[in-house]
């Protein structure tokens, strides 16, 4: 089978596509996999660029109004029209026996209906499948259960997809003939890439939306590094990583960090990402190590707490590491992760990121660490999904 994944954003959307491509490939599929230009080539996956680097368009140079509506136009615009032209141009051109597809590529419907193949989406939360279970996760009333109101927070994703109908429209002139079907198909089937027991599935959700448990790579963690792997055998360590947000003072969040942890005799791995946290040089010691990046599945399992932003792959690796946790949420599903991860036991009441400072932190992390128990139990039920198996079950089945 010929399979076309496309997908955007940052890391964490990446990386579990990644995941499926590899998989894919060992059971003799024929894979193409369309990704952000800033995400490198991972190995032993064929790849195409859309055009679209995710560094770029989620570091404004400012966050007043008018510097966000200049950044708007002047990079996020841009370079959705280029990742939505680029993805109709990739797919047609690898003529595949099936598109499956991240929520912002927009125009998968578009050019899978074109070439009259099915289509499958993939959600890593719960935004395009409502539920009157609990609200959309990337809306403004993702932490509060609204009741009978819970399927109306839907409209909020829809609504933003439509900002960029004009661009989908473009993209119809890399369609063959160069023009955009009368007609939209409702997708094939969706993979919902969550773990049922962080999220379990609600009743009403339809029989073709698949709950895969979240995907990531079976193979034995990368190393580490000789540095980071003798930092961690040195005593407890609190693993702290923002990701890719780098709004506000990464200096004050990274010293709020050291202070909480030095508070409970624990020891600080600071992971810097794309600059959401930095090491001020007051609080260096041979008690904190500053890192850009690390393996998650190699360094995790050593961690006694985990300090990070609620993105949907960072909490669902810290979960399935069995490392209890404090979420400083900052945008998008963040907070919806946050509360759920709270719900579950596994972490602490989020900190806001406006209240992030030392004082607010250091009660938080006590907290998280009386829920060791609960957390190492979720760890050994969700280590037991194979996400990506499940999901390639599903595509083999069309």
């Amino acid at each position: 089978m010929r399979i076309m994944l496309l997908t955007a954003g940052t890391r964490g959307d990446v990386e579990p596509f990644v995941a499926l491509a590899r998989h894919a490939t060992s059971r003799g599929h024929d894979v193409r996999l369309a990704l952000p230009d800033d995400a490198g080539a991972p190995e032993g996956v064929g790849t195409v660029p859309l055009g679209l680097d995710a560094r770029r368009v989620l570091s404004p140079a400012g966050r007043a109004p008018w510097a966000l509506a200049r950044h708007a136009l002047a990079e996020v615009r841009p370079a959705m029209r280029r990742m939505l032209a680029a993805a109709v141009r990739e797919t047609v051109a690898f003529d595949p026996d099936v598109v499956v597809h991240h929520p912002l590529v927009l125009t998968a419907p578009m050019v899978a209906d074109a070439l009259g193949v099915p289509r499958v989406l993939v959600e890593f939360a719960p935004v395009a499948t409502p539920s009157a279970r609990f609200p959309a996760a990337g809306g403004p009333t993702a932490t509060r259960d609204l009741g009978t109101h819970n399927r109306s927070t839907y409209a909020v994703p829809r609504a933003a997809a439509r900002l960029f109908e004009g661009d989908v429209a473009r993209a119809a002139a890399e369609l063959p003939g160069g023009r955009r079907p009368s007609w939209r198909s409702p997708s094939r089937a969706t993979l919902m890439a969550v773990s049922p027991v962080l999220l379990p599935r609600p009743d009403d959700w339809p029989e073709q939306v698949h709950q895969t448990g979240a995907w990531h790579e079976e193979a034995p963690a990368a190393s580490c590094g000789p540095v980071v792997t003798d930092f961690l055998a040195a005593g407890p360590v609190v693993v702290a990583s923002f990701g890719s947000m780098a709004t506000g003072d990464a200096s004050a969040r990274g010293a709020a960090v050291v202070a909480a942890a030095r508070s409970h005799g624990l020891r600080v791995l600071l992971v810097t990402g794309w600059g959401g946290l930095a090491l001020p040089p007051e609080h260096r010691g041979p008690d904190v190590l500053a890192v850009p990046s690390v393996p998650f599945d190699a360094v995790l399992p050593h961690a006694t707490l985990a300090v990070h932003h609620g993105g949907a792959g960072t909490s669902h690796a810290v979960a399935r590491a069995g490392v209890p946790a404090v979420v400083v949420p900052v945008t998008a599903d963040q907070p919806f992760w946050a509360a759920q991860l709270h719900r579950q036991g596994v972490a602490a009441a989020a900190v806001p990121l406006r209240r992030l400072t030392a004082g607010a932190l250091a009660p938080a992390m006590g907290d998280a660490l009386t829920r060791r128990g609960r957390a190492a139990e979720v760890g050994r039920l969700m280590r037991r999904e194979h996400g990506v198996q499940r999901a390639l079950d599903v595509l083999e089945s069309l």
